[in-house]
């Protein structure tokens, strides 16, 4: 275990949970809720407490998609490219926000961990395509102008936080 990692967070939520195995998804979701990413040093201290092994959490951790063992920004950014977004041209959005933000397909989070960008095959708002979504708040009819405003007023937002 890292001696400079805080594991208190991790102990509340543990203890919330009665250190149960039939709680590990809700307490790797809250763990990740609290940190944004599951951070690798809390995979052997939740084995070591609920007696679960560290392969099998890993394991949970891994298969659902909605946990993230990276580190992610204050704002999560979803463009979706199912095929009403992407025939609504949501590409351009994906590539004004990346560009703006200096990301990339492999660099999905900004070195200041304040955005990260992501695609989606769907988020299940079709009729409002192109839709992206910032910490799954839906933003419909989307272009990549609006998209720029988005960051914009997102930065401020952040500044007089």
């Amino acid at each position: 275990m890292n001696p400079s990692f805080d594991y208190s967070v991790v102990d509340s939520i543990l203890c919330a949970h009665d250190y149960q195995e039939r709680a590990i998804i809700a307490i790797l979701q809250e763990v990740q809720e609290h940190y944004h990413y599951l951070p690798e040093e809390v995979f052997p201290y939740i084995s070591e407490k609920t007696g679960v092994s560290e392969a099998k959490i890993y394991s949970v951790a891994t298969f659902y998609e909605n946990f993230s063992l990276e580190p992610k920004g204050k704002y999560v950014i979803k463009v979706c490219d199912g095929t009403a977004c992407h025939v609504r041209r949501s590409v351009p959005i994906l590539e004004r926000l990346r560009s703006e933000l200096k990301l990339s397909e492999d660099k999905k989070t900004t070195d200041d961990l304040m955005f990260t960008v992501e695609t989606v095959s769907c988020l299940g708002a079709c009729g409002l395509a192109p839709v992206i979504t910032v910490n799954d708040h839906v933003n419909p009819a989307m272009t990549p102008d609006k998209a720029s405003e988005l960051l914009k007023k997102l930065r401020e937002e952040s500044e007089n936080a």
